[in-house]
């Protein structure tokens, strides 16, 4: 394939799909995305770290080529003014693997959130969330170590569907007047209108990987998280269909909560995978209360959104969460977090969302080693409280260190290692 800007580089080889699983090679050429703000900052420092870790890790033998790609700011830079180049999205479909900082996105006009538009143009239907404590890291909760969940939000349902109409406007109009003749719905005049779908298809992707995922990593239990209490069409239908999903498709693996207790008298039994399902609303409280019951959490949209953000919070906030955004086998992981322009070139901020996102992206590979080098050393970093400013407020005794110093305390303990 021939681009107009973008070079694959001479070297390595390309991840296929063989059986319907990705084949890694051991020189990769996977993409990446610098990220508008912060994100040259922080892509720069995480670059290092990895690269470090897969060379300690595999003594030369494994090594990734990387492939810049283009979008937001750069990108209009290089493209004409074009945030969102389709050459991209070709590139990212064509090396499978690929990760990228944060993106701009203009709040209440101007084009529409990047990050939106290449989950659905790529259809990366799942975005997923692992949070867990890492030692040091400043926490608000007395237990923070019981905090280990992986959040599976689906990507292209919902209100980021984006199917909106302006208070106002003709379309608005027109589907005002189709609710309140032919619906008989009420509602005041001149609301913004939206259109919530949630359907069988998209649910139940969402869900199997969910369970996938649990029955893969040794997860016991999957959380079916939802408002289907009070729309109960839409959110009490995702219920309904995870719960289908799980019944029809992985009987031998799982049990819901309601066979637990009518056929095993609340005894889990040995080797299976515990099904259940709890009120959106609910989860905040249970999730600092007793958040050692809940492993991975699967939910439409915008619960998926609150909830990975309000976890993050309590293992140490957005700045250390990692997320991907996956399809059956393409995955972009990204930084989770903004592009905090005000920070932009100061080479102040902390780098370890898009450097754990890195590390899921190791994992995705099967290189759980490098992954493993990255895990290990980021505690004994807190540990010494060699941090950047946003740890280092919350720490007595710390010594605040730049971001691509922070990478550099990282290298050096994966090198000792």
């Amino acid at each position: 394939m021939t681009y107009q800007h973008i070079q694959i580089p001479a070297s390595g080889e390309k991840i296929k799909i063989v059986n319907g699983k990705i084949s890694v090679p051991d020189e990769p050429i996977l993409g990446y995305v610098e990220g508008d703000g912060i994100g040259p900052d922080i892509t720069s420092a995480s670059l290092r770290v990895w690269d470090a870790a897969i060379a300690k890790a595999y003594n030369g033998a494994r090594k990734v080529h990387w492939c810049e790609l283009y979008m937001g700011e750069k990108a209009a830079g290089i493209y004409e003014g074009d945030y969102f180049p389709s050459e991209t999205l070709k590139a990212i479909e064509d090396l499978t693997v690929s990760i990228k900082g944060p993106l701009t996105t203009p709040i209440g006009g101007g084009f529409r959130s990047l990050n939106v538009s290449l989950r659905q143009e790529m259809d990366l239907y799942a975005c997923v969330r692992p949070v867990r404590y890492y030692q040091d890291v400043p926490s608000p909760l007395q237990k923070p170590e019981e905090v280990d969940v992986v959040i599976f939000r689906e990507n292209t349902e919902d209100v980021y569907a984006g199917i909106e109409y302006q208070s106002g406007t003709e379309e608005n109009k027109k589907l005002a007047k189709f609710l309140r003749e032919e619906m008989g719905a009420e509602f005041f005049e001149d609301a913004g209108l939206g259109v919530k779908p949630i359907s069988p298809f998209g649910s139940k992707r969402l869900v199997r990987k969910a369970i996938q995922y649990a029955i893969d990593h040794g997860r016991p239990s999957v959380t079916l998280v939802h408002k289907g209490n009070i729309m109960k069409f839409t959110e009490g239908a995702f219920r309904n269909w995870g719960y289908e999903v799980a019944k029809e498709e992985f009987r031998d693996y799982i049990v819901t909560e309601e066979e637990l207790w009518d056929e095993y008298d609340g005894v889990m039994p040995e080797g299976k995978i515990l099904v259940k399902d709890r009120i959106a609303d609910i989860i905040f409280q249970l999730l600092q209360l007793r958040p050692a019951e809940f492993d991975v959490l699967a939910t439409m949209n915008l619960n998926g959104d609150y909830i990975s953000d309000a976890v993050a919070a309590e293992v140490g906030g957005v700045g250390i969460a990692p997320g991907a955004n996956m399809a059956d086998h393409i995955a972009v992981f990204e930084a989770t977090h903004g592009t905090a322009p005000k920070y932009a070139n100061l080479n102040k901020v902390n780098p370890s969302s898009l450097l754990f996102s890195g590390v899921m992206m190791l994992e995705y590979l099967g290189w759980q080693e490098a992954a493993n080098l990255i895990n290990d050393a980021f505690p004994e970093v807190m540990k010494d409280k060699t941090v950047t400013y946003d740890f280092a407020r919350q720490m007595e005794g710390a010594t605040t260190v730049s971001t691509s110093e922070f990478a550099d305390a990282l290298i050096a303990k994966i090198n000792q290692s």
